[in-house]
């Protein structure tokens, strides 16, 4: 082996243990154990919330097309160490994995690499087969309480983890779960017709997370449309939402004997589409890349109880 490829393996396993490292602080979100759908009406698509809020901060994704998200907002996570569940994906910053479009939102690409991309790229099992992006708020936002929201179009095919979550803004002091986790949308491809919203603790994490699967009350795709996914976190309470139909609701009520309500303290976002994991599945023939998730705008509002 010639000197320059001993350094550039060199180079690249290390980078591939520092993003192991990166995982096990930022862990990716996990599945909520199986619940029996409940019956649910139509729900009626609204992008304001129908209780008195007030935005308290909001990315509406307004820019030239091809151009990167807000760095005032947004950051990005990078790697491919399997993000704790032997995802397949490394991310990256590149305006080929997520960009503006031009009218208004926010693109986040998942892609099959070419042979001379994967060479560049080390994972977990070694080339990586698959980029996408990862973008989160831990240094430009975080927050305690409010309403959460964003309108997006998932991605669809075996495979697909797109999710739009919060992470408790402590994780790096006070390592997951006992940060805590609230997942407001998960989907995977492989149950087009389900999204689900968790959260994660000590004691109620992984597939013990506390949470429900909301099945579409159509019995169609959620990634055949737009949809708005939100919670209203308050203390001690925390409600899903999709289209404004509220499917979900969590209190201290509902965690395990001897364990702990953790959501009382500042949380950041995070929006991520990630490719393949012990949870969906890897992609197989049937899934088409390269697969978007289009994100309308995302918006955080701060109790407003005059109605001002």
């Amino acid at each position: 082996m010639s000197n320059q490829r001993f350094i550039r393996t060199l180079a690249l396993l290390c980078a591939a243990l520092l993003t192991a490292c990166a995982a096990q602080a930022t862990p990716t979100p996990t599945p909520a154990p199986k619940a029996a759908p409940t019956a649910t009406p139509r729900p009626a698509p609204t992008a304001t919330p129908s209780t008195p809020w007030k935005i308290l901060w909001a990315d509406e994704f307004d820019g030239p097309a091809g151009a990167a998200p807000d760095a005032a907002r947004w950051r990005f996570d990078f790697g491919g160490g399997g993000w704790g569940n032997r995802e397949r994906q490394f991310y990256t910053s590149g305006p080929a994995n997520a960009n503006l479009d031009g009218n208004g939102a926010l693109v986040i690409t998942a892609r099959k690499t070419t042979a001379e991309q994967a060479r560049d790229m080390l994972c977990w099992y070694g080339d990586c087969g698959y980029t996408s992006a990862r973008l989160q708020t831990s240094e430009t936002f975080t927050f305690t309480y409010g309403r959460v929201e964003a309108r997006m179009r998932l991605p669809q095919g075996q495979g697909l983890w797109p999710a739009f979550w919060m992470l408790g803004a402590d994780i790096k002091t006070n390592p997951w779960p006992g940060s805590g986790e609230i997942d407001i949308m998960e989907n995977v491809g492989k149950d087009p017709e389900t999204v689900v919203g968790t959260i994660h603790g000590p004691g109620y994490s992984g597939g013990k997370g506390i949470g429900l699967r909301y099945f579409h009350p159509e019995g169609k795709a959620w990634h055949e449309t737009y949809h708005v996914y939100a919670v209203d976190w308050r203390p001690d309470e925390i409600r899903w939402s999709v289209d404004a139909k509220t499917y979900f609701t969590a209190t201290p009520a509902l965690l395990p004997s001897d364990t702990r309500w953790v959501f009382d303290h500042p949380f950041f976002l995070l929006l991520n589409v990630a490719v393949g994991g012990q949870w969906p599945g890897d992609p197989d023939d049937t899934t088409v890349f390269p697969q978007t998730m289009t994100v309308d705008y995302v918006r955080v509002y701060e109790a407003n109880p005059a109605g001002r």
